[in-house]
């Protein structure tokens, strides 16, 4: 083993594995925690995943992975009810030598172990139907099976898709102006406050009750979704931002990212629109699993969640960059106005396509 892989090694001696590590080499290309394959000797043994897991962005790791136990344990009984494989249908997490679901080491980082899932196949995108069919039936297969797990989750992501929040918030820039951007963007401002009142009218939906809160995944790109060999569903993974929210966050993200046909920071707006066919592919996947669970209310919400997490996003973006770029990564100094525009125009594209999309959730949620 080379000096990383002895010091890996060290780490992982704090869990309770089986087998003796063979070899550590990085894995995946993920931009958030630093992961690694761990090979066993004997082909009897299991190989893991060993992940440092990124405390600049998640403040409290042991509620985070306390979520991550309550969830994979509900999904394993969920799997073995229905006969399957619960250690390939859900992530399984080793807890470490203490007792506990994560190891800390002397320096203060926080290290998980998963078993490795092997023979799985993923997406990098969704840009066609049926890979965004597949999409959709993975995150509504994860919905369906948690959702009546009772209790809430610890919230790990405070004001996360916390629509009420993001006002204070962006009210609070936009008041202070701190460095002087405000006065060049009378039109952008105006995109935010024109649908002030409608996105808080949905938010007060799911504040009041009246669209359930559930257990979300919150980062639902395709490539975090394992498929078997024949393509089928097997688990989801990244369970990082599991928290209790509304489904319709799930499903507004995933069409917000799936259907786009441009970048999220394209400075050529005629490149980006809605793709009604991702869209119906994704709605038809996720509503063949979500539709035992969703009330009527999430179904006649299904389609706006979109418009609300892309509002989200402009809204997100454009505070931003009034405040001086200290959230988000820019590459130059426009970068947060250039996404701005960007996602208004898929909100734009969004809110002219509205009709035909409830139409197909409605076509989805009778047929299927």
């Amino acid at each position: 083993m080379s000096k990383d892989e002895v010091t890996l090694g060290e780490i992982i001696a704090n869990f309770k594995i089986t087998g003796e590590v063979n070899k550590i080499e990085q894995f995946g290309d993920g931009l958030i925690n630093q992961t690694y394959f761990v090979e066993t000797k004997g082909s009897s043994n299991p190989n893991y995943i060993l992940q440092n897991k990124n405390t600049n962005i998640f403040k409290d790791i042991p509620g985070m992975m306390s979520n991550i136990k309550r969830v994979t344990a509900h999904i394993k009984s969920k799997v073995e009810q229905a006969g399957g494989d619960p250690e390939r249908e859900a992530m399984t997490v080793i807890e470490s030598k203490s007792g506990v679901p994560f190891y800390k080491d002397e320096q203060g980082n926080f290290w998980t172990l998963y078993l490795f899932i092997a023979d799985t196949q993923t997406y990098e995108s969704a840009d066609t139907p049926e890979a965004a069919y597949a999409g959709g039936k993975g995150i509504g297969k994860f919905q369906r099976m948690l959702s009546d797990m009772e209790g809430e989750l610890t919230d790990i992501l405070p004001g996360f898709h916390n629509i009420r929040y993001r006002f204070q918030q962006w009210d609070e820039v936009v008041r202070k102006d701190p460095v002087g951007r405000k006065k060049e963007l009378s039109a952008e401002i105006d995109w935010i406050e024109s649908r002030r009142g409608e996105m808080m009218g949905f938010w007060k939906l799911v504040e009041s009750g009246e669209i359930p809160t559930r257990v979300t995944h919150n980062d639902t790109k395709i490539n975090n979704i394992l498929f078997d060999q024949k393509g089928d569903v097997l688990c989801v993974i990244d369970l990082d931002t599991v928290l209790s929210s509304t489904v319709l966050n799930d499903f507004g993200d995933a069409i917000r990212s799936y259907t786009n046909t441009g970048l999220e920071d394209d400075p050529d707006l005629s490149k980006v629109s809605m793709d009604m066919q991702i869209f119906e592919g994704f709605t038809k996947g996720y509503v063949s699993e979500a539709k035992a669970f969703l009330t009527e209310s999430e179904k006649r919400y299904l389609a706006f969640s979109a418009k609300f997490i892309t509002y989200e996003q402009v809204l997100r973006f454009l505070m931003d960059y009034i405040d001086g770029d200290n959230y988000y990564k820019v590459t130059y100094e426009d970068h947060n106005l250039v996404r701005t525009r960007a996602q208004y125009h898929l909100l734009q594209s969004i809110e002219a396509q509205m009709d035909a999309m409830n139409a197909i959730v409605k076509e989805s949620c009778s047929t299927i």
